[in-house]
């Protein structure tokens, strides 16, 4: 019964970040999940909470996207989050974890010092940046982070910048969630009622999050998203 307090109390707080930053659920949810169920399973259940609090954000944000980025850096991290999810039970291991872990907390770093702002990426960067972020989307749950601070290099304004993270994380949810169910839809119906808990929370947060997004200043946005970043970062080598 603690846990699944403690669960939807997580899940509400991602669903906020999520709104705020374009990211946070799988990354703070699927380490959570995995001390009950196993990672293998974690990622899998948090994909359909993640999925159903990223469409609601898409929707309510979906005139601020930036198709150009959308397409460009979104196709890319589908197709990455295609592989991820197809190897995601052969391939996970703890040094990928870590590997991960240390990214975001180098990314968060960049981001607050204003080392980001000095970042422009080329076409074959910004694929080869999408196809990265996708697969660790796919393989371990957890891709908005790096998605994340690559889009900061983009320039996008506020609204912009979650709306197009949104649509990008939506668009990797697609490909790499029918993978999960084909191959775990028995587990993953087995943990039914902490995927309910976890989706409740996140929808009531995604919401809050939206609201509370008009609220912050443009100047301080990038602040925000990159302490986020480096937060979780270290969430998720503490929680390995």
């Amino acid at each position: 019964m603690i846990f699944q307090y403690a669960t939807a109390i997580v899940s509400l707080i991602a669903g906020v970040v999520a709104s705020i930053a374009g990211f946070g659920i799988g990354s703070m949810l699927t380490p959570l999940l995995a001390l009950k169920t196993g990672i293998g399973i974690a990622v899998a259940g948090v994909s359909i909470a993640h999925f159903c609090g990223t469409a609601v954000r898409f929707f309510s944000l979906r005139k601020f996207i930036n198709k150009n980025v959308l397409l460009r850096f979104g196709l890319a991290s589908a197709a990455g989050g295609l592989i991820g999810a197809l190897l995601h039970n052969i391939l996970y291991n703890i040094v990928l974890t870590i590997i991960f872990g240390c990214l975001l907390i180098l990314a968060g770093i960049m981001g607050l010092t204003g080392l980001s702002k000095k970042i422009h990426f080329s076409l074959t960067a910004s694929l080869i940046a999408g196809i990265l972020s996708g697969f660790f989307g796919g393989l371990v749950g957890n891709q908005g982070g790096i998605r994340s601070s690559v889009l900061l290099g983009f320039k996008l304004k506020e609204k912009e910048f979650v709306a197009t993270a949104t649509g990008i994380a939506l668009m990797v949810d697609i490909v790499r969630i029918p993978v999960y169910l084909a191959v775990q839809a028995e587990q993953i119906l087995s943990i039914w009622k902490l995927i309910l808990i976890i989706l409740i929370g996140v929808l009531i947060g995604t919401v809050a999050g939206i609201w509370i997004l008009k609220k912050i200043p443009e100047k301080i946005f990038i602040k925000i998203v990159s302490a986020i970043i480096l937060f979780i970062g270290i969430f998720i080598l503490i929680h390995r």
